[in-house]
């Protein structure tokens, strides 16, 4: 990343919520508007460093934490901890512990369904959400009933499988190196979720327990439409994610809503073309506030 002499370089931070402690970035005044970055699997809030450092030039307050499972402090053991309202309850009390009523998300692969999941069932605290490569949750599971996204999606049921950590993190996380190439992201960008894995036996594990805790997503396919302003940014080149749902999104969303499709981009959007990506977050925002 680029050096940033006007200090909007994002900051750690630690926040506990009900006995559990997140570790996060944040940047921004703190009387700026505040936007949520919920990241997806296998990363962490350090995915989001250049939207931080956009959201914080615009005078916004930006808040991104490793999610449930992805904190050290915050690992609970049972797999039923990580079911889709429990991810959700973790993003409002982290709200709630910096003081935040309402606010914007944005989030990206798992972390996606999680803010659509905010959008739709607690519109009172979400202003705005936008989705990064996720499908909305009914638009994803209508999806799967075609053979072209269920192919896309058949590494799912391997996730969940007792194997997937120790093959993803099998000599020094090669298997996650392997999947990052394979997807995409280039080991550059890869190297800070790969060191990660090695350092931390426990983060894998945790962060695959998204995946039985909440099979083909589970309740979190079950919320209704959004009426908060939507974006929805998908990429062509996205492994994970294909047309069919992407493009039903919008009947999903009964409010504002814009659909953007970046050519040639894997799914590592707020990576690979982070300065769309945060010319389209900042128009959404300054649209949803107007």
């Amino acid at each position: 990343m680029d050096t940033d002499p006007a200090g909007h370089e994002p900051h750690a931070t630690q926040i506990t919520v009900g006995g559990m402690t997140f570790d996060g970035l944040v940047g921004g005044p703190d009387d700026g508007s505040p936007v949520v970055l919920l990241h997806g699997f296998p990363q962490t809030s350090h995915s989001w460093r250049r939207q931080i450092v956009a959201l914080s030039r615009a005078g916004r307050r930006a808040i991104a934490f490793d999610q449930r499972g992805y904190s050290r402090g915050a690992r609970p053991r049972d797999d039923e901890a990580y079911r889709g309202h429990a991810l959700a309850a973790d993003v409002l009390g982290v709200a709630d512990a910096l003081g935040i009523n309402g606010f914007d998300v944005v989030g990206h692969d798992w972390g996606g369904f999680v803010a659509w999941w905010l959008a739709a069932r607690h519109p009172e605290r979400v202003t705005s959400v936008v989705s990064v490569s996720t499908p909305h949750p009914q638009a994803f599971a209508r999806a799967l009933r075609h053979p072209e996204q269920r192919l896309r999606s058949a590494y799912m049921p391997w996730f969940r499988s007792a194997r997937a950590a120790d093959v993803l993190g099998a000599g020094g996380a090669l298997g996650l190196r392997a999947l990052f190439a394979i997807s995409g992201l280039p080991g550059t960008y890869a190297r800070t979720y790969v060191d990660r894995a090695r350092a931390d036996p426990g983060w894998l594990p945790a962060a695959l327990a998204w995946y039985r805790a909440n099979p083909m997503l589970g309740e979190l396919a079950s919320i209704a439409d959004v009426t908060v302003p939507a974006t929805h940014v998908w990429s062509t080149r996205d492994s994970a994610s294909g047309p069919y749902a992407a493009h039903l999104t919008g009947r999903f969303v009964s409010g504002p809503y814009r659909f953007e499709v970046l050519p040639g981009v894997s799914h590592w959007i707020p990576e690979m073309a982070s300065d769309t990506l945060n010319r389209l977050l900042l128009d959404h925002l300054d649209g949803a506030s107007e």
